[in-house]
């Protein structure tokens, strides 16, 4: 990306700040009417600097500006103390110099604007200056435009309404030229649209539109780009690009003004496909030559369309960069700026900012590093906003460290950190809990009398209280308490920070505050709400909701959902029931959530028919319900065994045409394995595996259960291959595929079943264990059935009846008596510790003699 700039001499570029000039370029002033349209630019150009340092940049004429540190201009100021002797000849009386009456020569008073004195106005030379003096301090046009009315110049008219600050006075002068029969060109009209459009005055600007071409004053590239420009600043897109359609219609062709104001119109709307295409078009001449009925002839469009090779300004490049930057484009965007570079176009610290912001954003920091040594080899200063950058850059990455070194590298650079500056460090410090280093920068504030904004107050409100120091946390929300400044949002946001740690007293207090200064709206009880909800002082809020009508305040939906929500999850749904009753009395309910969450708590009680009776209740309403209120009651139903009651919210769901979840198709199997429905569990289990999520090792287990049920080995077979592959078989679906195998008579199968359980540790149940004794047993494998009893005591698993059927039944097939057996099956009963080492005994002989015998 770097490769050209890295062998580009800095001496090549003219430096911002240099007090070297560029050889053979002067200072011209000319008016827009002599340049061409093609060729006007935008933006900064390469001018020398004037002898007073200062440069003043404009669009169509350059002018030095007069250094004004010290903020007084005497000659302007001796200019307006004469002005009225030299209008009438004789001194004025009673002025009041900042009132809004002047009394002017033969007692005649006269209305007055507001008088201002600018320094800027002496730059123009010749007669400006008086005449700007006059009309500000004269309302009467006449009166103030008398000396001068009949020598006013195209330029000097333009000049005047330029300078005019309020449009109803600028358009008033304008009328005024109109009416002294003075010349209108088009760019006294380029001027009023763009002092109309910005003061939003759209109906004064048609008409001076309309007037335009009654009077036959065509419009031009200017006209054209003002309209687009004054339209788009003013929130008025879709009318903006109408004007552009206009424009194109009439054959004239954007200039790299236009340009640029219709890139940056797309970029502030987020169309940055549509930015790069228009610029794309322009610079390859595309935009008259797409069939439009325009006015030009083929080669005239030819001659005017060629951009691809022109120079384009400084802006131009930091426009196109910044419109790549935020359309997520890094690669476009630094072959715009290389391509900048190429063409010897000097980057500017805007460039500079624009890319570093961009490449950050992107995680390339040596990028960043990169530019930001081209930036002193070409000594193009970092400004505040690039240290501001580099903040908050690092900061992002986690790199605080270096974030604190740039803003200390900002102070030796001789630059002032702003709000900005601090804030972001700030920020970082305190979701770190970095308290030492937030009070340090809270002191510089503090010493530079920096105000601290509320953000900023209530993140470092959070620090204080994650960090656990409570007592500090709270005499840092008295500070700005008692300075009487805290809006009602950071009331709300300090209830929220103790509220969400649990710290329900400070919440309370700072509630009380917010009260004392009446500041109460229902945000703040809402917030309140939450924070008893997460303290667990459900009676409390019940009793703070019960008494905001009291305060003049109206509950809203969040204040019922928030209640609603808390006591259902409570186990409270009698209580949520009957706010959820006013809040349906309000007619504050919408939607179904609120009702899911009560409906949803009493099933988890168990209380099935009150859990019904709300859903009838919220059909009676006209409130729909959703897919998670049928889930809920289909798994309620369903768990309770109540099989046609959870079958008929199925149907109704269906019949609703809502599509199932994961949560539905898991208390549908859940359902279908209860009732044995093979076929309608299988589709709900297709329906699972083309989720995104899959089918749980529940749903699996429930179809497992199914087809071993049934013998259906192959399906079974496949399902336990799947979960073994995922990692997510556990103690279940091994013993039921055991039990199959054993059922069958598969005992090889099953005793590999049971081999693999020993060795993933997932023997770990009463049940798993009696289906593997109870296989040995069959097998007559006494060793191994030893071996399991002795670890099942071990893990301190009591043995049932089941258990010793399993023992018995091996120790009668290896010879010993009924009559032993139960004898060892009533010891047992009388006491089970005597029992167990009986139990053991007997096979520990048995498990003897087959030894003997294979010797």
């Amino acid at each position: 990306m770097f490769a050209k700039l890295q062998l580009l001499d800095p001496n090549c570029f003219h430096v911002v700040g240099s007090s070297n000039t560029l050889p053979g370029v002067g200072v011209s002033v000319s008016t827009a009417e002599k340049c061409h349209p093609g060729t006007r630019k935008s933006g900064e150009q390469k001018l020398p600097h004037a002898p007073n340092g200062r440069v003043r940049w404009s669009r169509r004429v350059q002018r030095s500006v007069p250094d004004r540190r010290d903020g007084v201009n005497h000659e302007h100021v001796l200019k307006k103390q004469n002005l009225e002797r030299n209008l009438n000849g004789v001194a004025p009386r009673n002025k009041r110099i900042n009132g809004e009456i002047s009394r002017i020569g033969n007692g005649v008073v006269q209305e007055k604007v507001q008088t201002k004195c600018s320094t800027k106005w002496l730059t123009y030379g010749g007669c400006i200056p008086a005449i700007l003096t006059a009309l500000d301090m004269l309302q009467d046009l006449d009166e103030a435009l008398r000396p001068w009315e009949e020598r006013l110049s195209n330029k000097e008219r333009s000049i005047i309404l330029k300078e005019q600050t309020r449009w109803e006075r600028a358009l008033e002068i304008f009328e005024w030229f109109d009416k002294k029969g003075h010349e209108l060109n088009v760019i006294h009209y380029n001027i009023m649209l763009r002092i109309l459009g910005k003061a939003r005055r759209w109906s004064h600007l048609e008409s001076l539109w309309n007037e335009m071409n009654t009077r036959g004053i065509a419009a031009t590239n200017s006209t054209y780009g003002t309209l687009i420009d004054v339209y788009s600043k003013g929130g008025l897109k879709e009318d903006a690009l109408v004007w552009l359609e206009k424009m194109l219609r009439k054959g004239v062709e954007p200039d790299e003004v236009t340009m640029v104001i219709v890139v940056q119109l797309y970029k502030k709307a987020g169309e940055f496909q549509k930015a790069e295409d228009f610029y794309r078009k322009w610079s390859s001449g595309e935009l008259l030559t797409q069939g439009r009925n325009n006015t030009l002839s083929t080669s005239e469009i030819d001659k005017r369309v060629v951009h691809s090779h022109v120079c384009l300004s400084s802006n131009t490049y930091n426009t196109l960069i910044d419109t790549y930057g935020k359309a997520g484009q890094l690669k476009e965007a630094s072959q715009t700026f290389s391509k900048m570079l190429n063409q010897g176009i000097a980057p500017t610290t805007v460039t500079f900012n624009t890319m570093i912001h961009i490449c950050g954003n992107h995680g390339q920091l040596e990028e960043v590093s990169s530019l930001l040594q081209k930036m002193e080899e070409l000594r193009c200063p970092p400004d505040t906003r690039t240290y501001n950058i580099l903040i908050s850059l690092h900061t992002k990455h986690n790199d605080i460290a270096m974030a604190t070194e740039y803003l200390s590298k900002m102070k030796e650079a001789s630059l002032e950190p702003d709000l900005v500056s601090y804030r972001t460090l700030l920020y970082a410090y305190s979701i770190r809990q970095m308290v030492c280093e937030a009070e340090e920068l809270i002191s510089e504030m503090d010493e530079k009398g920096l105000e601290i904004d509320e953000f900023t107050q209530s993140a470092l409100t959070r620090m204080y209280i994650e960090a656990e120091m409570l007592e500090q946390s709270w005499l840092w929300f008295r500070r700005f308490h008692l300075s009487g400044n805290m809006t009602a949002e950071c009331y709300s946001a300090n209830i929220d920070a103790y509220g969400e740690h649990g710290h329900t007293l400070e919440a309370e207090k700072v509630f009380i505050c917010c009260k004392e200064m009446k500041k109460l709206s229902i945000l703040h009880f809402n917030v309140m709400i939450k924070a008893y909800g997460i303290g667990k002082c459900y009676d409390k809020a019940c009793r703070l909701f019960d008494s905001i009508e009291k305060h003049g305040i109206i509950a809203d939906k969040c204040s019922y959902s928030s209640l609603v929500q808390i006591l259902a999850s409570a186990d409270q749904p009698h209580t949520a029931k009957f706010y959820l009753k006013k809040m349906q009395e309000a007619g504050l309910i919408d939607d179904c959530i609120p009702y899911c969450a009560v409906i949803s708590s009493f099933a988890k009680l168990g209380l099935l028919e009150m859990a019904e009776e709300l859903y009838k209740e919220m059909i009676g309403h006209a409130v729909q319900p959703d897919v998670i209120v049928y889930g809920i009651l289909i798994n309620a139903f369903a768990d309770a065994g109540s099989v046609k009651e959870a079958l008929t919210y199925v149907d109704e769901m269906k019949k609703a045409g809502l599509p199932g979840n994961v949560v539905v198709y898991n208390s549908l199997i859940k359902l279908y394995t209860k009732v044995g429905y093979l076929k309608e569990a299988e589709e709900t289990y297709k329906l699972l595996q083309s989720s995104e999520e899959g089918p749980s090792i529940y749903c699996s287990n429930c179809m497992l259960d199914l087809y071993t049920r049934r013998s259906m080995v192959e399906q079974a077979k496949d399902i336990f291959d799947h979960v073994k592959e995922k990692a997510t078989a556990n103690e279940f679906t091994y013993a039921m595929m055991l039990y199959m195998y054993k059922r069958m008579g598969r005992l090889d199968e099953a005793i590999q079943i049971a081999k693999e359980m020993k060795k993933l540790g997932l023997l770990t149940d009463l049940l798993s264990y009696n289906n593997v004794l109870g296989l040995y047993a069959m097998d007559g494998r006494t060793k191994e059935a030893e071996e399991t009893f002795k670890e099942m005591i071990r893990a301190t698993i009591q043995p049932d009846d089941c258990t010793f059927r399993s023992l018995g039944f091996l120790l009668l097939k290896c010879g010993v008596s009924e009559q032993a057996v139960g004898k060892l099956e009533v010891l047992m009963k009388k006491d089970a510790s005597l029992g167990l080492q009986a139990w053991m005994s007997a096979l520990s002989c048995v498990l003897d003699v087959e030894d003997f015998d294979d010797e």
